[in-house]
């Protein structure tokens, strides 16, 4: 694979040691594999918004979350950096992957140490660090010539990495309250040090969008997996009856108007985009709409889980709902549409009066869903979702989010 160092644009393709093969190679099995731990971090994200049941409970579970995300994240980068199934890059992802299981053992306890054994919060601390070290020396090896890739690397992993690593040890240390804020500093310096050193695309490369754009479906399809799994927490322990299966009906239809509001009408039109961009506005358009938009996609998915588990768990009871549920089940949700249409904007479509609607709609409903019954709320917020898709189909002038017209306009 012939090298163009010549490219004032950031359009060169560097000399890797295990380069990708073109812009259509694909995601591998290995790095779905990879993906497997974060089915069981989810899980535990989830568990610790529901074991606190609190504001802050969510925030400290948020953080967790934004910390694995943007592990996640640097290991997307790398595998289209070069493929994640062979040579040293398998070996290092595969080391990786047992550190990222770790952190997300440990989450229960990462803000409430339990008697015997570690100290959690700091084993969450430096495995995290672990993590991304392995990343950087990979991206390190397979950068081979490119010589302002390794520079990129090098630089920002440091500036990024030696402040919110210590920021993440001093956090653990102290405990407490303070544990939660110093943690969401460190994670929102990474963010913020991340974008700035970006800018204009920073050395960056992105070779192929097709692999791109199927590695970020496959993880808000792991996220949406996180749903289903929280149907069945919810009520895993009852005998079956009539509320149980109606509740199991209603939860599984909001899964599945979840997964048709993100791939059937926005997903290929984010692919096209990275696809006709190059060098670094591919760059840019990556970092923005995937690496940082789809955090929102993928958290708004885990809260509304969680208020599905509470809406499963009381699925047969008259009573309200409750704020706890109503407010994890609505804004999850009007966080996932207003990202989602935000996503389909960024990527070419018209804007989506419908979808911005259905979302300021479903903040707007909370309240409405604490005080009905958990069976009523779960109605609700599944007819809001089915009318904003009816609407879309039948006028997509209006929001441009069918697959065919995307295609039409690109």
């Amino acid at each position: 694979m012939q090298q163009d160092r010549a490219d004032a644009a950031g359009d060169a393709e560097p000399m890797p040691r295990a380069s990708r093969d073109g812009e259509s190679a694909r995601v591998t099995t290995f790095e779905l594999f990879f993906d497997l731990v974060y089915v069981f971090a989810f899980t535990q994200v989830s568990g610790l918004m529901a074991d606190t049941h609190s504001a802050l409970g969510v925030l400290q579970a948020l953080v967790v979350l934004g910390l694995l995300w943007w592990v996640w994240c640097a290991y997307s980068w790398l595998g289209n950096q070069a493929p994640a199934d062979r040579g040293v890059v398998q070996a290092g992802m595969s080391i990786a992957m047992i550190a990222v299981f770790i952190v997300a053992l440990a989450i229960p306890e990462a803000y409430d140490d339990l008697e015997g054994g570690w100290y959690a919060p700091l084993v969450v601390a430096l495995a995290y660090l672990f993590v991304r070290i392995v990343h950087a020396t990979l991206y390190v090896i397979v950068a081979g010539e490119d010589r302002a890739l390794r520079r990129q690397v090098l630089g920002t992993q440091v500036v990024a990495l030696v402040p919110s690593g210590t920021a993440l040890i001093v956090g653990a240390a102290i405990g407490g309250s303070a544990q939660t804020w110093i943690w969401l500093a460190a994670f929102v310096w990474d963010v913020v040090f991340t974008y700035v050193s970006s800018r204009g695309g920073g050395g960056w490369r992105l070779h192929s969008p097709v692999h791109w754009a199927e590695r970020y479906g496959l993880i808000v399809i792991l996220a949406l997996g996180e749903s289903i799994v929280a149907i069945g927490v919810g009520v895993a322990q009852e005998p079956i009856d009539g509320p149980i299966v109606l509740g199991v009906s209603l939860s599984v239809t909001l899964s599945l108007l979840l997964w048709r509001a993100y791939f059937t009408r926005i997903a290929p039109a984010g692919e096209h985009a990275l696809q006709r961009r190059t060098g670094a506005r591919r760059v840019v358009f990556a970092r923005d709409a995937y690496t940082y938009l789809h955090f929102a996609i993928v958290g708004g998915v885990i809260l509304a889980a969680l208020g599905v588990e509470e809406a499963m768990a009381h699925i047969a009871d008259p009573e309200a709902f409750g704020w706890f549920g109503a407010s994890a089940l609505g804004a999850g949700l009007a966080l996932y549409i207003a990202a989602t249409a935000a996503f389909g904007r960024m990527s070419g479509l018209r804007w989506p009066v419908v979808r911005i609607g259905a979302a300021i709609a479903l903040a707007a409903v909370i309240p409405l869903l604490a005080i009905v019954a958990a069976m009523s709320a779960l109605v609700i917020v599944v007819a809001l979702l089915a009318v904003m898709l009816v609407i879309e189909d039948r006028r997509p002038a209006s929001g441009l989010y069918t697959p065919r017209d995307a295609m039409g306009r690109l």
